[in-house]
């Protein structure tokens, strides 16, 4: 199989305007409405949507909970809330303590989350989400742990209502995220998934000083 078969976005900014199309712009815009980005690699997607409907942009902080023995096994999220997800078939085939994952999530959340939060808005919290619509975007959704963490995140900061929208994600997420969200809006939906920079020509990675750019430019 030819891999340019594979790719459905050039970059960040295409998927993010075929993003726009699938969303009702025009509702939305007669509507009170706050995007936030749930990963530093939404970011500049949830940028360009947040500024068409001109409303108010924000960023989610959260870290992933790595398993003990794997680094590349993700079995938790928490958010700069203290909301944790967990991975339950992981953690249980693992054979991992909730002990170890709140414990983890405690020290993650201590040393990277609130740092890097209180830097970016300068002490200041998260965008009040109560009473609101809130928008939460992705660059594209691998197994929904974080995706999870921040609806649940929104939901216990009291927002009104709480839709997702991201260009790319596996058939097997959106009854998940459906179950929980309000709305969810994607363009491609994949019943075998690889990974998202799988399906984009371009995704460089972003880290915590582009995402300050992006905001400021």
């Amino acid at each position: 199989m030819n891999p340019e078969n594979n790719i459905y976005f050039k970059n960040r900014e295409v998927a993010a305007y075929r993003l726009l199309d699938v969303l009702p712009i025009d509702k939305m815009k007669l509507e009170d409405w706050i995007v936030v980005s749930s990963s530093y690699g939404g970011f500049p997607i949830a940028k360009i949507v947040a500024d068409t409907l001109n409303a108010k942009l924000d960023i989610m902080f959260s870290e992933k909970i790595i398993a003990p023995a794997n680094e590349e096994c993700e079995i938790a999220i928490v958010t700069e809330h203290e909301e944790v997800v967990i991975h339950e078939e992981l953690v249980k085939n693992f054979d991992i303590s909730l002990d170890f994952i709140y414990s983890k999530s405690k020290q993650v959340y201590e040393e990277s989350i609130l740092t890097r939060a209180n830097e970016y808005r300068d002490g200041n919290n998260l965008t009040q989400l109560k009473y609101k619509n809130v928008l939460i975007i992705d660059e594209g959704i691998n197994t929904g742990l974080t995706m999870m963490a921040c609806i649940k995140t929104a939901i216990n900061l009291g927002a009104k209502s709480v839709s997702v929208a991201t260009p790319i994600l596996p058939s097997a997420s959106v009854q998940t995220i459906e179950s929980i969200a309000d709305d969810l809006y994607f363009c491609k939906k994949l019943d075998h998934f690889i990974a998202i920079n799988f399906y984009y020509d371009t995704l460089e990675e972003l880290e915590f000083e582009d995402i300050e750019k992006i905001n400021k430019g």
